[in-house]
């Protein structure tokens, strides 16, 4: 069954962003070479497009190269899905962390100024 004729009702809040991470992936890994992964130049597009504002909260401010050589776990020189996963989960986890210093930083500092 392909996913046009699932009923959108069906599917839980999760399952919709699951959606958009694949449907994502594919308009990137569409673009040159295999249509089932990523090439650096597909990956940095996505990384510009679409991580613009969550790759900030990750720490290591890492280049495109290191990124690509830190996901490609199997050394083909493409990210497959499995290995874009580890950047959206690696960036998931960050702006979690990140979210959650906003908010202790809202409760205990509200009239404090820190410079």
């Amino acid at each position: 069954m392909s996913k046009g004729q699932q009923s959108q009702e069906q599917l839980s809040e999760l399952e919709k962003a699951m959606d958009a991470i694949i449907d994502v992936f594919h308009q990137y890994s569409r673009r040159e070479g295999d249509r089932d992964t990523l090439t650096k130049k597909e990956l940095k597009m996505m990384i510009d497009k679409q991580l613009a504002n969550y790759l900030k909260h990750v720490k290591s401010k890492a280049t495109i190269d290191q990124i690509m050589k830190d996901l490609d776990v199997n050394k083909d020189a493409q990210i497959n899905f499995g290995e874009m996963m580890l950047l959206v989960t690696r960036v998931t986890c960050a702006t979690h962390e990140h979210l959650h210093e906003v908010e202790d930083h809202q409760h205990q500092h509200q009239h404090q100024h820190h410079h």
